[in-house]
């Protein structure tokens, strides 16, 4: 999901918006190449943990390198817009990449009763442009589950943007009834290893569909079937109820100090 405090931050993009002395403190990832310039954002609010800021180190993307995002990928960046970020934040580290091995994937119960209640649905791969079809979802989906968020009140011409401003392999993957309906949407970035999911909203008048978590089934099927290795959902924080359903997939890989390692099976893990 994009950071809505990250996003509003892209407006102030200028010299002023950066910390240069702040630079040293942040470690930088390992990648075969240099990277651009490396900025650290000012510190805002942080959207998932009350009481406390985060701070984002940014880089621009050049159009068209997939090599560098997926390396960015697996250092623990996200991308929003024509940036890729990471949490650098002072005296947190809540936010833990994650990202399912899809060889090893194996659904649960649960999962394998929503795939079934939604077999119904047929998948859709799209360039990522923006349409009043998705947004008119869109919208619907901030009502009910995020209400008086930011991007709540994102008008068409944001949400455009969100979509288009792209310098990647994107795509909006779709998933439709036998009616043609679109009811639930994800934009992805492919990588070299596999499918980055950066947003996804869908339909909220049918809560026992779980179409959230549909999307990420379909996004691991796919993966299969491009003998790719892994899909990345982005952070995960144990302690937020928004992040709760990342966990839910297992096996889960997280990235840590020594790299990429299993997340360990918690009692909240569904059968």
């Amino acid at each position: 999901m994009p950071n809505e405090a990250f996003d509003s931050a892209l407006g102030l993009l200028d010299a002023s918006a950066f910390e240069p002395s702040r630079r040293q403190e942040i470690a930088r990832p390992t990648l075969s190449e240099p990277c651009n310039a490396l900025f650290v954002l000012r510190e805002t609010p942080c959207p998932y943990l009350e009481g406390r800021f985060e701070r984002k180190l940014v880089a621009e993307l050049p159009p068209g390198d997939t090599t560098l995002y997926t390396e960015l990928s697996r250092a623990g960046f996200r991308r929003s817009h024509r940036f890729a970020y990471r949490p650098a934040c002072s005296g947190c580290e809540a936010c833990v990449p994650v990202r399912i091995p899809v060889a090893d994937f194996r659904p649960s119960r649960s999962q394998k009763r929503i795939a079934k209640r939604n077999a119904d649905l047929a998948v859709r791969s799209r360039p990522a442009k923006a349409d009043g079809e998705q947004y008119e979802l869109f919208l619907a989906y901030l009502h009910a589950r995020h209400s008086g968020g930011e991007m709540s009140s994102m008008a068409y011409a944001d949400y455009r943007a969100m979509i288009e401003d792209t310098v990647l392999q994107s795509q909006m993957i779709e998933l439709r009834d036998g009616e043609d309906r679109l009811r639930a949407a994800c934009l992805v970035d492919w990588l070299e290893d596999g499918p980055s999911a950066v947003y996804s909203f869908f339909d909220p008048s049918e809560p026992d569909r779980s179409l959230g978590t549909e999307i990420i089934l379909r996004l691991i099927q796919e993966t299969r079937e491009r003998r790719l290795p892994a899909v990345y959902l982005g952070y995960w924080i144990a302690n937020s109820p928004k992040m709760a359903y990342k966990a839910k997939f297992r096996p889960l890989e997280a990235l840590g100090p020594t790299g990429w390692r299993l997340l360990p099976e918690s009692g909240s893990q569904e059968d």
